[in-house]
């Protein structure tokens, strides 16, 4: 029986086999979705990144605003609250005591409150904050100072106090409180050392002190690892402790915890804020120094260690670091700088924040004030002078790893193996405080390799030595040397300027930008970076033709590191935030 095949029923079986073929593929792409639904599906998940982008950069910076500025102002509100009585009680305070003073002034037949010779400081930038009153002279709110080492007798304590006692004449009805975390020290101490130490006479009426319990926060020995942040950090702690004990009308951090200064902007975002920056908390020199391959890797106490693993995390932790210190520094109202090299770099990390925010004063330097006065009464440049100076090339610095007295040592040594005439019966002499048993190590270190070097009868340790033994040294000594790499100002250069000594500075930071300079087209002293440098700057200045006319210039430009010259600068600054209570 033959077979017959069924035309209809295949073409029909064939027909079903391609729909449900055709069927299979679609259900496959479409996910089971109608075409619509897919094309939303897509899109959206399209999207996706971008959206996340946006949310990141965008929606939760402002998410993060509106919970810090409610959770501040909640917070605000209850410091203010439970400060208040503090507050009442420091006026009355500074009113009897203002009245007391005056009595015993009366009966004494004191002379007026300039007796030291200061001009009227407050007329010279009287009116600059547009107002009209000399800046509000009559203004009588309270200025809080940051400053909790206020004690330690350094350069930054010179600041605050020259800061305050400006301050103290230009605004006299103000009072001033300094948190301190020095409780060991009462006020008459405190005062009485400041006068001793800087020869700065504080008004006693006006100043208070109130004294923090949180400043071992801020050690670096509370933070053995991730110092920068754990120091910052331990600041919000110690800034909240000091709002819990008084809220200020104007917030100045002179010690630069910036930190601080964020947490102010929060609390009370109508308080003005200033900032006294001696050095930035990290720059980009830091940053570059890890590389070793860049220009300045090979300087500082962290150069080149940016490399492998722990190099990498290390340079990853400050990148974050330094973007969290530029949110906190776009906070501050006003902005001080001690150097042209500091200004150019809290520029870099604070100034692009600080545009974005409409923080429109412009980063001021207000150079610290020096003994310049002091010197010049103490140390004669004269003809008859010249003829006292010996061959002294004297270094004042603390033995810190950064001061590098290595880098001196090795450069006098190779001075001296060149036996020219120069070198002959040249000798270095080291003075600096130790402050602890690390310094103590370092000075056992650098005494053998004054042995290692043969420079043992060349070289000189002056350890702790008081500041009447300094201008003793300045007044015979020939030249000055700085060996840190970028020094942020370097006072004890403007000291050597004073003294008329030569300088031989590091060619970097404040010695190079700001304070070795020339004078009327003619040189103060010379840069060095290597070995070779120094010694070659040590024979330069110790071959000078005419040196009289080298300190003598050097003199004439030290008369812009004075106090009169600071409190102008400083006052024009401290103006602005006074304007703004106005």
């Amino acid at each position: 029986m033959p077979v017959t095949f069924d035309s209809t029923s295949t073409s029909t079986s064939s027909h079903s086999s391609t729909s449900c073929s055709v069927s299979s593929q679609e259900a496959l792409y479409s996910f089971g979705m109608e075409p619509r639904t897919l094309a939303f599906t897509a899109i959206a998940v399209a999207c996706t990144p971008f959206a996340a982008l946006i949310c990141w950069n965008y929606l939760l910076p402002v998410l993060f605003r509106i919970f810090s500025r409610t959770i501040g102002a909640i917070s605000g509100w209850y410091l203010r609250k439970k400060t208040e009585g503090r507050r009442a009680l420091i006026i009355r305070a500074t009113e009897e005591s203002e009245a007391k003073f005056q009595e015993e002034k009366a009966s004494e037949k004191e002379s007026d409150s300039n007796e030291d010779g200061w001009e009227n400081i407050d007329g010279l930038t009287a009116g600059t904050s547009g107002n009209g009153e000399k800046g509000g002279k009559d203004w009588d709110g309270i200025i809080g100072f940051f400053h909790p080492f206020c004690n330690a007798g350094g350069g930054g304590e010179r600041v605050l106090w020259a800061a305050v006692r400006a301050t103290q004449r230009r605004w006299p009805n103000a009072k001033i409180v300094v948190y301190t975390g020095d409780h060991e020290v009462s006020k008459d101490n405190m005062l009485s050392r400041v006068k001793n130490t800087f020869s700065i006479d504080i008004h006693p009426p006006s100043i208070h002190f109130l004294y923090l319990s949180t400043r071992h926060w801020v050690l670096s020995s509370t933070w053995p690892h991730m110092t920068l942040l754990g120091q910052s950090l331990g600041s919000l702690i110690m800034g909240w402790d000091a709002f819990s004990l008084l809220v200020p009308d104007i917030f100045v951090d002179t010690m630069g915890y910036a930190f601080t200064l964020g947490l102010s902007k929060v609390l009370f975002p109508n308080i003005p804020t200033a900032a006294y920056v001696h050095y930035p908390t990290i720059s980009n020199d830091m940053l570059e120094s890890l590389d070793p391959t860049t220009a300045v890797g090979s300087q500082g106490v962290n150069a080149g260690k940016g490399v492998g693993l722990r190099g990498t995390v290390k340079r990853n932790y400050w990148k974050l670091f330094a973007a969290i210190y530029s949110w906190m520094g776009a906070s501050v109202d006003v902005v001080m700088t001690n150097s042209t090299w500091t200004q150019a770099h809290i520029k870099s990390i604070w100034g692009p924040r600080r545009k974005q925010r409409g923080r429109e004063q412009a980063i001021a330097v207000v150079y610290p004030p020096c003994a310049v006065h002091e010197i010049e009464q103490a140390v004669e440049i004269s003809e008859e002078s010249e003829k006292r100076r010996q061959k002294y090339i004297v270094y004042i610095a603390q033995f810190r790893p950064e001061k590098n007295h290595q880098l001196i040592l090795q450069s006098f040594a190779e001075f001296v193996k060149t036996g020219t005439a120069a070198a002959k019966e040249a000798k270095l002499v080291l003075l600096g405080s130790v402050r602890d048993d690390n310094d103590s190590r370092r000075v056992y270190k650098l005494r053998l390799l004054v042995n290692e070097l043969h420079i043992k009868d060349q070289v000189i340790f002056q350890l702790d030595a008081p500041w009447s033994e300094i201008l003793q040294w300045l007044g015979k000594a020939f030249v000055g040397v700085n060996g840190m790499w970028n020094e942020h100002f370097g006072i004890g250069v403007v000291e050597y300027l004073a003294a008329g000594l030569i300088s031989v500075v590091h060619n970097s930071g404040g010695p190079k930008l700001d304070i070795v300079t020339d004078v009327d087209g003619q040189p103060t002293g010379f840069h060095a970076t290597s070995t070779a440098e120094f010694a070659e700057g040590f024979e330069k200045a110790l071959s000078l033709p005419d040196p009289l006319a080298v300190r003598r210039r050097a003199r004439k430009s030290s008369e812009r590191f004075t106090e009169e010259e600071f409190a102008r600068r400083w006052l024009t600054q401290i103006e602005k935030l006074v304007a703004m209570k106005l």
